[in-house]
Protein backbone atom coordinates (compact mmCIF):
# COMPACT_ATOMS: atom_id res chain seq x y z
CA UNK A 1 0.00 0.00 0.00
CA UNK A 2 1.21 3.50 -0.81
CA UNK A 3 0.59 6.58 1.29
CA UNK A 4 -0.64 9.37 -0.99
CA UNK A 5 -0.51 13.02 0.01
CA UNK A 6 -2.72 15.31 -2.04
CA UNK A 7 -1.32 18.84 -2.17
CA UNK A 8 -1.73 22.01 -4.21
CA UNK A 9 1.48 23.40 -5.65
CA UNK A 10 -0.11 26.78 -6.36
CA UNK A 11 -2.22 27.41 -3.27
CA UNK A 12 -2.47 31.07 -2.36
CA UNK A 13 -3.32 30.16 1.23
CA UNK A 14 -0.18 30.36 3.41
CA UNK A 15 -1.69 28.08 6.05
CA UNK A 16 -2.34 25.38 3.44
CA UNK A 17 1.26 25.70 2.20
CA UNK A 18 2.65 25.38 5.74
CA UNK A 19 0.46 22.38 6.44
CA UNK A 20 1.58 20.66 3.24
CA UNK A 21 5.23 21.26 4.08
CA UNK A 22 4.79 19.99 7.63
CA UNK A 23 3.09 16.77 6.50
CA UNK A 24 5.90 16.02 4.04
CA UNK A 25 8.62 16.87 6.58
CA UNK A 26 7.08 14.59 9.21
CA UNK A 27 6.71 11.72 6.75
CA UNK A 28 10.33 12.20 5.67
CA UNK A 29 11.56 12.30 9.27
CA UNK A 30 9.74 9.05 10.02
CA UNK A 31 11.10 7.41 6.85
CA UNK A 32 7.60 6.70 5.57
CA UNK A 33 7.37 6.27 1.82
CA UNK A 34 4.72 8.37 0.16
CA UNK A 35 3.58 9.71 -3.18
CA UNK A 36 2.81 13.41 -3.66
CA UNK A 37 -0.12 14.21 -5.91
CA UNK A 38 -0.34 17.86 -6.94
CA UNK A 39 -4.03 18.47 -7.63
CA UNK A 40 -3.18 21.82 -9.27
CA UNK A 41 -1.52 20.05 -12.22
CA UNK A 42 -3.88 19.74 -15.23
CA UNK A 43 -3.02 16.05 -15.74
CA UNK A 44 -4.23 15.32 -12.18
CA UNK A 45 -7.80 16.56 -12.65
CA UNK A 46 -9.24 13.06 -12.07
CA UNK A 47 -7.11 12.65 -8.94
CA UNK A 48 -8.31 16.04 -7.70
CA UNK A 49 -11.93 14.91 -8.18
CA UNK A 50 -11.12 11.65 -6.38
CA UNK A 51 -9.64 13.56 -3.43
CA UNK A 52 -12.60 15.93 -3.20
CA UNK A 53 -15.18 13.14 -3.48
CA UNK A 54 -13.51 10.78 -1.00
CA UNK A 55 -12.25 13.14 1.70
CA UNK A 56 -14.58 13.16 4.67
CA UNK A 57 -12.77 16.00 6.48
CA UNK A 58 -12.72 19.48 5.00
CA UNK A 59 -9.23 20.55 6.02
CA UNK A 60 -10.69 23.82 7.29
CA UNK A 61 -8.25 26.61 8.09
CA UNK A 62 -8.52 29.82 10.10
CA UNK A 63 -8.88 31.83 6.90
CA UNK A 64 -11.33 29.34 5.37
CA UNK A 65 -13.32 27.64 8.16
CA UNK A 66 -15.99 26.29 5.78
CA UNK A 67 -14.36 25.41 2.45
CA UNK A 68 -16.59 24.32 -0.46
CA UNK A 69 -14.23 21.42 -1.17
CA UNK A 70 -11.77 19.61 1.06
CA UNK A 71 -8.50 21.55 1.23
CA UNK A 72 -5.11 19.93 0.85
CA UNK A 73 -3.23 18.30 2.33
CA UNK A 74 -5.45 15.22 2.37
CA UNK A 75 -3.87 11.85 3.12
CA UNK A 76 -4.84 8.46 1.70
CA UNK A 77 -3.39 4.97 1.82
CA UNK A 78 -3.90 3.92 -1.79
CA UNK A 79 -7.61 4.67 -2.19
CA UNK A 80 -8.47 4.48 1.52
CA UNK A 81 -8.97 7.85 3.19
CA UNK A 82 -6.78 8.46 6.26
CA UNK A 83 -7.59 12.06 7.11
CA UNK A 84 -6.77 15.74 6.75
CA UNK A 85 -3.98 17.82 8.26
CA UNK A 86 -5.57 18.16 11.71
CA UNK A 87 -6.06 14.40 12.04
CA UNK A 88 -2.53 13.79 10.74
CA UNK A 89 -1.10 16.26 13.25
CA UNK A 90 -3.01 14.66 16.14
CA UNK A 91 -1.80 11.18 15.14
CA UNK A 92 1.75 12.52 15.11
CA UNK A 93 1.33 14.11 18.56
CA UNK A 94 0.01 10.91 20.16
CA UNK A 95 2.53 8.73 18.30
CA UNK A 96 -0.06 6.77 16.30
CA UNK A 97 1.15 7.61 12.80
CA UNK A 98 1.19 3.99 11.54
CA UNK A 99 -2.37 3.50 12.76
CA UNK A 100 -3.51 6.78 11.17
CA UNK A 101 -1.84 5.91 7.85
CA UNK A 102 -3.35 2.41 8.00
CA UNK A 103 0.08 0.85 7.66
CA UNK A 104 0.64 -2.72 8.73
CA UNK A 105 2.23 -2.83 12.18
CA UNK A 106 6.01 -3.00 12.13
CA UNK A 107 6.32 -2.26 8.40
CA UNK A 108 9.40 -0.20 9.05
CA UNK A 109 10.65 -1.97 12.19
CA UNK A 110 11.60 -5.60 12.80
CA UNK A 111 9.10 -7.53 14.88
CA UNK A 112 9.89 -8.07 18.53
CA UNK A 113 9.65 -11.63 19.79
CA UNK A 114 9.28 -12.77 23.37
CA UNK A 115 12.06 -14.57 25.21
CA UNK A 116 14.47 -13.41 22.51
CA UNK A 117 13.23 -16.04 20.06
CA UNK A 118 14.23 -15.44 16.47
CA UNK A 119 12.42 -17.10 13.60
CA UNK A 120 14.89 -18.36 11.06
CA UNK A 121 14.22 -18.47 7.33
CA UNK A 122 13.91 -22.27 7.41
CA UNK A 123 11.01 -22.13 9.88
CA UNK A 124 13.07 -23.07 12.94
CA UNK A 125 12.87 -20.96 16.06
CA UNK A 126 16.20 -19.84 17.44
CA UNK A 127 16.23 -19.06 21.15
CA UNK A 128 18.80 -16.31 21.61
CA UNK A 129 18.33 -16.29 25.42
CA UNK A 130 19.26 -19.95 25.65
CA UNK A 131 22.32 -19.39 23.47
CA UNK A 132 23.34 -16.41 25.60
CA UNK A 133 23.05 -18.50 28.79
CA UNK A 134 25.09 -21.30 27.22
CA UNK A 135 27.76 -18.80 26.19
CA UNK A 136 27.87 -17.37 29.74
CA UNK A 137 28.18 -20.87 31.22
CA UNK A 138 31.00 -21.70 28.80
CA UNK A 139 32.84 -18.48 29.69
CA UNK A 140 32.40 -19.10 33.44
CA UNK A 141 33.59 -22.69 33.06
CA UNK A 142 36.66 -21.53 31.10
CA UNK A 143 37.44 -18.88 33.74
CA UNK A 144 37.14 -21.49 36.51
CA UNK A 145 39.45 -23.86 34.62
CA UNK A 146 41.99 -21.04 34.13
CA UNK A 147 41.86 -20.24 37.86
CA UNK A 148 42.37 -23.91 38.80
CA UNK A 149 45.41 -24.09 36.50
CA UNK A 150 46.87 -20.94 38.09
CA UNK A 151 46.37 -22.38 41.59
CA UNK A 152 48.07 -25.64 40.58
CA UNK A 153 51.02 -23.67 39.17
CA UNK A 154 51.22 -21.50 42.27
CA UNK A 155 50.16 -18.39 40.36
CA UNK A 156 47.93 -15.72 41.81
CA UNK A 157 44.32 -15.72 40.54
CA UNK A 158 42.28 -12.58 39.97
CA UNK A 159 39.93 -13.61 42.78
CA UNK A 160 42.81 -14.04 45.23
CA UNK A 161 44.30 -10.71 44.11
CA UNK A 162 40.92 -8.99 44.64
CA UNK A 163 40.60 -10.55 48.14
CA UNK A 164 44.07 -9.31 49.13
CA UNK A 165 43.23 -5.79 47.92
CA UNK A 166 40.02 -5.82 49.99
CA UNK A 167 41.93 -6.93 53.12
CA UNK A 168 44.46 -4.12 52.65
CA UNK A 169 41.64 -1.59 52.24
CA UNK A 170 39.99 -2.82 55.46
CA UNK A 171 43.21 -2.28 57.47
Amino acid sequence: MVVKVYISGISGNKEVKKRQQRVLLILDSKNINYEVIDIAEPENEEKKDFMQNNSTSSGATISDPNPRHPLPPQIFNDDVYCGDYDQFDMANEVDEMEKFLKLAPNDSEPSVTTNAELKLGNGEVHNASQELNETKETEESKEETDNNEKIENGEETEEKHDEENEEEADE
